[in-house]
C-alpha cells in the first residue's frame, strides 16, 4: 500500500498516537489522537472510523505498536511513521 498516495488523496483517517501534551506541541491538521495507551479501551471507536487508519507518532515506534494491535482485530491500518512525514505529505495536497 502506498502510504503518500493514501494521504495525498486524504482516504483514511490520520491518527496520532502521541501523548496528548505531544499532540499539543503540534500535529498533522484534520488528524485525530488517540495515545497509545488509550487504543486498547477504544478500539470500538477506531472499528467505526473511516479506514484505512494511518498511524503516526514522534518517529514510527508507537504507531508501529498500535498497527500490530489493531491489524488483530481486522482494522485495516498502516504505520505512517513520524507525524512530520505525515505532515509535509498532507501539505503537498493544498
Amino acid at each position: 500500500m502506498n502510504i503518500e498516495k493514501i494521504i495525498k488523496e486524504k482516504q483514511g483517517t490520520i491518527l496520532d498516537v502521541r501523548t496528548i501534551d505531544e499532540f499539543r506541541g503540534g500535529h498533522v491538521a484534520g488528524s485525530i489522537n488517540i495515545p497509545l495507551q488509550e487504543i486498547e479501551r477504544r478500539i470500538e471507536e477506531l472499528k467505526n472510523m473511516k479506514q484505512p487508519l494511518l498511524l503516526c507518532c514522534a518517529s514510527g515506534g508507537r504507531s508501529g505498536q498500535a498497527t500490530q494491535y489493531l491489524s488483530q482485530f481486522g482494522i485495516e491500518c498502516y504505520n505512517a511513521g513520524s507525524w512530520l512525514e505525515v505532515n509535509y505529505h498532507r501539505s503537498q495536497t493544498l
